[in-house]
């Protein structure tokens, strides 16, 4: 998103049973299995496809410092919405409340790792149908700034690079004029954009600008770069499309960012609050004479919020009084955000302070205290206060405001352990290797990846010392060996985090055998700004044991579904699954719940299944209370909502869209890394909650140094 604008989820039948609900546990998350594909040569993207007619009377240019559309004078009063953060049932809902706001155009990124996750496999349906939300944005009256990339920053994991990029040999140099980064980059947009070619406004589209890179002066200084996009744009789209740039409102960023001439429109971003005239009188200065009307792209409406930060919350009338001082002299912005949405799946990005160690992973939550919430909801003072303003200056009448939608509670819902996860490592894809590898390298892109290795047991082992110097980004350490100490069950040892890397003493295991090693690593978002956006996942560095290298590795790839992924599935084990918990198991649920109140529960990672049930009339929007739980990721109906981590905060709940739900039967399932409620409950409630966790949590005591106050006083943290 910013650059300098804001320096910115029982016996034979029992055994058989155990082994199905493992299945069905697995079927829940989906399977994901990247394929590599061998891209084609640069030069075979380098054709023209048949442009579509223009449409007699329209047109949308740039003169005399003014946007013009049909000749005339017209104030880009925009906002942003991501399609790819709401569910596509709620793409038309979102649009018409933003229509309510006064929007009169509509900016949205589009993220290549939504569409191209696998190498050479494109995904355009469901959550990535983006045709289909620009033609909603049409149908609604909504011009459109498309963002396409090939880099997004959005807190959006690795800014919208699809992460087998990193796993490509010889490696990559993103974002620049790396020859075998600009064949793939080739290869995405001549996929895209002759998608987007018919809906520009010129065509009979709502795409009024079709934007370069993103805030490039703020990371580079490639001109060669800059300059291949706008030929490539301009091969797919036409020479008469009216592309732009978006930088920090600096010298400095400006000068590196922007492509000098009048091929390219230069706007800017800027912190909320600050004087906005200076800054567009500094923009004209990088455009042709004529060519500059003033515009704030990236007009900031709240801020993003890491795990272990308190919620970010922005002044309404201070932020309504700053859009104003833009409008009044018939200024242009964009208001980041109009609608955040949420980042279902592994798609969080993540930031960084002084270092790649001092590590930020964004929520799940993308509200932003945007002025339309997470859930749509618009009942609130920062709403009311922008569409104030905007009222003065709109073109046009505003339509109504709609209520909020209903949200609703189901209560609590009851789980069972549906097993353990070192329990179905023969379920799981496996890679030997030497040494360990990155996840990326295994194929395996987002989630977890669990490393396996032994070392010997020692007489008188008065316990060992575990080091990894380079890990991305958390890893859980487990020991176990063949004896009968604690069952057989691994031992839980602890974690090891990035961004505090601190040695593990293993405790003394009094084995027989050798000691088995498991270390489960969580790929907690990759970094979606700054200069280590090369952000592999997993264990980067060799693993010591008092010193000595680790050698002999395997690595399982754990099968969790992400937002977007057809999962493969088996029609048996579906239709079983849709009963699998009848209605004499669900009696037993509470019995088994008080059970194990009696039990030890280890800080194992494990699956765990629940279900409630919903009357057709009552499917409505609501959250999952994951309140005494310990962090995880949660899949609704196979849908997965999200990473959890309550105790380090500050999200308590995660959004559940009502599409997600259906009447009767809905089943949940948590894959749990460490500690479960131990009453093995969650509740279904109707409204958010982000005061969870502690501000002196270890992961939130590194950032307080990094909080800036803005003029409305309100504690915002830097993305530096």
């Amino acid at each position: 998103m910013v650059g300098k604008a804001m320096a910115r989820k029982r016996t034979t039948r029992a055994r058989a049973t155990f082994l199905f609900i493992v299945f069905v546990s697995l079927v829940a998350f989906g399977i994901f299995v990247p394929v590599f594909a061998l891209f084609p040569p640069l030069s075979s993207h380098h054709h023209h496809h048949s442009s579509p007619k223009t449409v007699v009377g329209r047109k949308f240019e740039i003169a005399d410092d003014k946007f013009w559309k049909d000749g005339q004078a017209f104030q880009i009063i925009g906002g942003d919405l991501h399609y790819f953060r709401v569910v596509p049932e709620y793409w038309e809902d979102r649009l018409l409340r933003a229509k309510a706001l006064g929007l009169n155009t509509i900016q949205t990124y589009v993220p290549w790792n939504l569409h191209e996750p696998i190498a050479g496999t494109f995904n355009f349906d469901g959550i990535a149908d983006l045709v289909t939300f620009l033609k909603f944005c049409q149908k609604n009256g909504f011009l459109v700034m498309l963002r396409p990339g090939p880099y997004i920053c959005g807190e959006w994991d690795l800014g919208g690079f699809p992460p087998w990029l990193l796993a490509t040999t010889p490696t990559l140099k993103l974002r620049s004029s790396d020859t075998s980064y600009l064949q793939l980059v080739e290869r995405w947009w001549g996929t895209l954009l002759p998608k987007i070619s018919p809906l520009l406004y010129e065509n009979g589209g709502p795409i009024i600008m079709v934007q370069i890179e993103n805030e490039y002066g703020s990371y580079g200084n490639d001109k060669v770069y800059l300059h291949h996009l706008v030929r490539l744009a301009k091969l797919h789209l036409g020479d008469d499309v009216i592309l732009y740039t978006t930088d920090g409102g600096t010298r400095e960023t400006l000068k590196k960012g922007t492509i000098t001439g009048d091929s390219v429109f230069s706007a800017v971003d800027f912190t909320t609050g600050d004087n906005p005239w200076p800054i567009f009188e500094l923009q004209k200065k990088f455009n042709a004479a004529g060519k500059s009307p003033p515009l704030s792209a990236e007009f900031y409406t709240g801020w993003l919020t890491h795990w272990g930060e308190k919620i970010a919350k922005t002044d309404a009338d201070f932020t309504a009084s700053a859009l104003e001082r833009i409008l009044e002299r018939n200024g242009s912005a964009v208001l980041y955000m109009a609608h955040g949405g949420t980042n279902f799946g592994f798609y969080n990005g993540a930031n960084t302070g002084a270092d790649e160690s001092d590590y930020k992973p964004d929520l799940t939550s993308y509200d932003y205290d945007a002025p339309i919430s997470e859930t749509g909801d618009i009942n609130n003072a920062k709403f009311k206060a922008l569409r104030r303003v905007i009222e003065r200056y709109s073109s046009e009448s505003l339509p109504s405001v709609p209520p909020d939608s209903e949200k609703t509670g189901y209560g609590p819902v009851h789980f069972i352990k549906t097993g353990n996860l070192l329990d179905m490592l023969p379920l799981f894809d496996v890679i030997e290797s030497e040494n360990p590898m990155t996840m990326e390298s295994v194929g395996q892109m987002f989630g977890f990846l669990l490393y396996v290795t032994e070392y010997a047991a020692k007489d008188n082992d008065n316990g060992r010392t575990l080091s990894i110097p380079k890990v991305h980004d958390r890893a859980q350490v487990l020991i176990s060996c063949s004896s009968e100490h604690n069952g057989g069950r691994p031992t839980y040892v602890g974690a090891i985090e990035r961004w505090s890397n601190q040695r593990l003493a293993l405790p003394n295991a009094k084995c027989v055998s050798n000691i088995n090693l498991f270390i489960l690593v969580e790929n907690m978002g990759r970094l979606n700004y700054g200069p280590y956006i090369f952000d592999s996942k997993g264990i980067l560095s060799s693993v010591y044991l008092d010193g000595t290298i680790l050698y002999k590795w395997k690595m399982y790839k754990i099968p969790l579904a992400n937002l977007n992924d057809t999962p493969r599935t088996n029609p048996i084990l579906e239709a079983s699954y849709s009963g699998f918990i009848d209605v004499t198991a669900r009696k037993r649920l509470k019995e088994k719940s008080s059970r194990i109140l009696n039990t030890h529960l280890s800080k194992e990672p494990a699956f765990y299944t629940g279900q409630f049930y919903i009357d057709k009339s009552q499917v409505k929007d609501t959250f999952i209370s994951l309140n005494g739980w310990g962090k995880g990721i949660v899949t609704v109906n196979n849908f997965n909502i999200g990473r959890f981590w309550p105790s380090v905060g500050p999200q308590c709940n995660l959004y559940v869209p009502a599409p997600i739900l259906k009447p009767g039967e809905n089943v949940v399932v948590i894959f749990e890394l460490e500690s479960p409620n131990p009453e093995l409950v969650i509740s279904s409630v109707d409204r958010p909650d982000f005061t969870c966790g502690s501000t002196s949590s270890k992961l939130n005591v590194h950032r307080q140094l990094n909080a800036i106050t803005l003029p409305n006083s309100q504690s915002l943290v830097l993305k530096l």
